[in-house]
């Protein structure tokens, strides 16, 4: 069976065990989730919408074609920028009547 020196050599294992299973629940799996949700938040982009670019350029949706991976979105009144769907890391809603800033 078991002799104390194979266990021993058992036991030098569980410590990375441990960390593994630490970086896999506190690390990779909810950066899988993430992705898992941003990739349905893509495919479910509409008119309307309000979105994080990864060059950190917050825009409203203005045109989304199904076929394409180019969205167009407003960034600025009368200023209109295509974007490759794919560049688009948030989705932070609709645009409501209270998003406009009254200055």
């Amino acid at each position: 069976m078991f002799n104390a020196a194979s266990l021993a050599q058992y036991g030098q294992f569980l410590p990375l065990l441990l960390i593994f299973a630490v970086f896999y629940f506190l690390l990779i799996r909810p950066q899988q989730k993430h992705q898992s949700d941003l990739k349905k938040q893509l495919g479910a982009l509409k008119r309307g919408d309000k979105v994080i670019t990864a060059g950190g350029i917050v825009g409203t949706v203005a045109r989304v074609l199904d076929d394409s991976q180019e969205i167009d979105i407003d960034i600025a009144p009368n200023v209109r920028v295509s974007v490759v769907r794919s560049t688009i890391t948030a989705v932070v809603g609709p645009k409501g009547a209270n998003d406009s800033k009254a200055g």
